[in-house]
């Protein structure tokens, strides 16, 4: 590449992203480029990491190291980095497949755990009692089983359910992540942010540093 040629290089770095042992990152493995005066194919196709057995099952790209290897290449270059400073990399043969055993055990577990809760709620504020109330205001006659009104109700919690997580199976009522979705992603970030900041104690890593 010709080392005379200049120009500015933006980049972004991914999250985290899955390598086979023993293999190698180029830098548009890892980044989002865009480049100036010059071709960012040429950029990308500058190998960045490459995994050796001491590294383990994980490993922390920091934005320096990666600046520090577009310098040694293109000392002329522009850098200017934006979003995340490091990006995770998770040493793995193939992507996990979710075990169907697992994942039954744990829907059951859910399915049955959650109703459970919802059934001693009721039995904690004395619901049976309340409806029964409710119906003698609303009617003038004491019913012991108030089925004209319980029914809807229990309806009524299932449809708020399906309408509070928007999701009816594979069908979504809107485009926005529902609350689980939203939880799921804070987990994942705090996760990815904790892996990150272990890994970079146990090294001792600046981020100026590592194989490549």
């Amino acid at each position: 590449m010709d080392k005379s040629a200049g120009g500015t290089v933006y980049l972004r770095l991914r999250k985290r992203i899955t390598l086979a042992p023993g293999g190698e990152l180029k830098l548009a493995d890892i980044a989002r480029l865009v480049a100036t005066g010059r071709r960012a194919r040429e950029l990308g196709d500058l190998t960045i990491y490459r995994h050796a057995p001491e590294h383990g099952n994980r490993y922390v790209i920091d934005i320096l190291h990666i600046i520090q290897r577009i310098r040694t290449a293109e000392p002329t270059l522009t850098i200017e980095p934006y979003g995340d400073p490091q990006v995770l990399v998770m040493i793995s043969d193939k992507p996990g497949k979710p075990r169907m055993v697992v994942l039954m055990f744990a829907w059951l577990l859910l399915f049955f755990g959650s109703g459970l809760a919802i059934m001693n709620f009721h039995a904690d504020v004395s619901m049976q009692q309340v409806h029964i109330r409710l119906s003698e205001l609303l009617t003038g006659h004491s019913i012991r089983h108030p089925l004209w009104f319980q029914i809807p109700y229990s309806l009524g919690v299932g449809i708020g359910m399906v309408l509070f997580f928007n999701h009816l199976f594979r069908k979504r009522f809107n485009e926005e992540p529902n609350p689980l979705e939203v939880e799921l992603y804070m987990y994942e970030e705090n996760v990815n942010a904790c892996v990150i900041a272990d890994e970079m104690r146990k090294t001792g890593r600046t981020g100026a540093d590592g194989d490549g």
